[in-house]
């Protein structure tokens, strides 16, 4: 994998993992403290789903979420081989909460900034890993166009 490519996965997931911790903790601490407003939203949200306070999904967020983006982030920045395996379970279950979450909660702009990093994040390993080479067969037909224009 490209250098390049590690950095800007390593700094991608590293965001994701730290705002999804500090986000996780800030529900888990609006809903202990029951302070209304702020980073909870409101109680009304969690109906029809399996919670009754924001503590569960504050720990799910901070641990799973960004536990897998911070670990990811690392695996990809020291070059280890499993990480970009890990930034692609980082970057699928992002993409599962955003979509879990937009079920319960009306849409918001950052959950279409969140969706967007989950995609950049399995673009960026998929474009790291090979799917889109650079084949010399189309680099040979170009030179091979102009060179026919030329005889003409």
């Amino acid at each position: 994998m490209k250098r390049w490519i590690r950095i800007v996965l390593a700094v991608l997931t590293s965001l994701v993992g730290v705002t999804a911790i500090a986000g996780g903790v800030a529900l888990i601490i609006g809903a202990v403290t029951s302070s209304p407003g702020g980073a909870v939203p409101p109680q009304a949200f969690l109906g029809g789903s399996p919670f009754s306070s924001y503590v569960t999904p504050g720990l799910l967020l901070a641990v799973v979420v960004g536990g897998t983006h911070l670990v990811a982030a690392l695996l990809i920045g020291r070059g280890s081989p499993v990480g970009p395996f890990a930034v692609a379970v980082a970057g699928f279950g992002l993409l599962i909460w955003i979509f879990v979450q937009m079920m319960f909660i009306p849409f918001s702009p950052l959950q279409a900034v969140y969706f967007a990093a989950g995609l950049a994040e399995l673009g960026f390993v998929l474009l790291g890993l090979g799917l889109f080479p650079r084949t010399e067969h189309t680099q040979e037909r170009s030179v091979s166009a102009r060179g026919q224009r030329r005889e003409a």
